[in-house]
């Protein structure tokens, strides 16, 4: 097979093209230029590129580039900063993922002839017993990244290579050091490409949008505080928010965004038995007819939190509600949230996470 492997400049990819190269596939690396901003994290520096160059020809294989910034700024910077506007909490990661490494990406790599895409990601692809294909973790729990993959679907899934899913962390790097890959001992990349660690989120969301100052108040409505910059806030935060200290910790149970309030409390009030989830993307067609049988899930809303138990009821093809078996601290509107079998923990869909006031909305 004819495979373009996405080569970040980390050891993941690097060691997915040699995987497969090893495999008797042709392969050709690509980097993608996403982010042409001031960056000092993640995965989009220049020094990224050159690594990613230079263990193409460690490999001896071609290496390509491509310039998707335009993309970049429109599917994930620019839905980023609306929603800090709209008080909610994005994960740019997983649009990045959607809109550019699984779409765009696997666009031009049809164009351009080539069977399969293929990434470093820790995750795995297989067919279940009715033939359907499947979204599996990875080999390593504690690296596992199919929370940031789920979004892939049946067509996806069967243009799509993940070659280290099967591999322990520990294996990727004892394979790049076998094959003497300069990116053998290079420290994963954590952070968002687009925030620099000198000038932060703040920095970032105040040089693109002008901040609203909002007051803060207790639950009983009564007032507590002001902050300088509404869109600032998240749900669970604790510090930053301009109150004295003593007494009950205090959290963010809810911001109030039309209003330019933040509504405080203690972390009991945080406690939701049920969250609705929208923009559902399912693996397979069938798995919503079969969840109004079995409706069993588990249930992951963060890229290495624990998978909970919970009970589906579908509202429409795009929406559902998940029910908690015990109150669960409440999941901030805007983040992902995953759906996993209950028996094998392959993916069945994911979502984004609605705020309380939206439930009515959906039925």
């Amino acid at each position: 097979m004819k495979v373009l492997v996405a080569m970040s400049g980390g050891v993941d990819s690097s060691v997915a093209a040699a995987e497969l190269q090893a495999a008797g596939h042709e392969v050709v690396g690509v980097t993608m230029r996403l982010w042409g901003g001031e960056s000092d994290t993640g995965c989009c520096s220049v020094s990224d590129v050159d690594d990613a160059r230079r263990v193409a020809q460690q490999l001896g294989i071609d290496h390509l580039v491509f310039n998707f910034s335009d993309d970049f700024n429109e599917h994930v910077v620019a839905p980023y900063v609306q929603a800090h506007v709209d008080g909610l909490t994005p994960n740019p990661c997983i649009e990045c993922n959607r809109h550019l490494k699984f779409d765009r990406l696997s666009e031009r790599a049809r164009l351009l002839g080539f069977d399969a895409v293929a990434t470093g990601h820790h995750a795995r692809i297989e067919r279940d017993d009715e033939g359907v294909m499947r979204l599996a973790r990875g080999a390593d729990d504690a690296k596992d990244q199919s929370y940031v993959v789920h979004m892939l679907d049946q067509a996806e899934l069967a243009y799509t290579m993940f070659p280290v899913g099967h591999l322990t962390k520990a294996q990727v790097r004892e394979r790049a050091i076998e094959l003497g890959l300069r990116t053998a001992t290079k420290p994963d990349s954590q952070d968002v490409c687009f925030i620099s660690k000198t000038g932060g989120r703040e920095t970032f969301l105040g040089n693109r949008i002008p901040f609203r100052k909002a007051v803060v108040v207790n639950e009983d409505g009564t007032p507590a505080g002001k902050i300088d910059a509404l869109e600032l806030v998240t749900i669970g935060q604790r510090k930053g928010l301009g109150i004295p200290g003593g007494g009950p910790k205090q959290y963010v149970v809810e911001v109030d965004t039309p209003n330019a309030r933040v509504v405080i409390g203690e972390e009991g009030s945080l406690y939701r038995q049920s969250v609705d989830v929208d923009q559902v993307i399912w693996s397979d067609a069938g798995d919503a007819e079969r969840l109004k049988v079995t409706n069993d899930v588990l249930v992951q809303s963060s890229a290495h939190g624990a998978a909970i138990p919970a009970t589906v009821e579908i509202l429409t093809p795009r929406s559902l509600r998940i029910h908690w078996s015990e109150p669960q601290r409440r999941i901030a509107p805007g983040q992902s949230i995953v759906l996993y079998n209950t028996i094998n923990s392959f993916v069945l869909a994911g979502g984004i996470a609605c705020p309380d006031s939206a439930k009515a909305s959906l039925q």
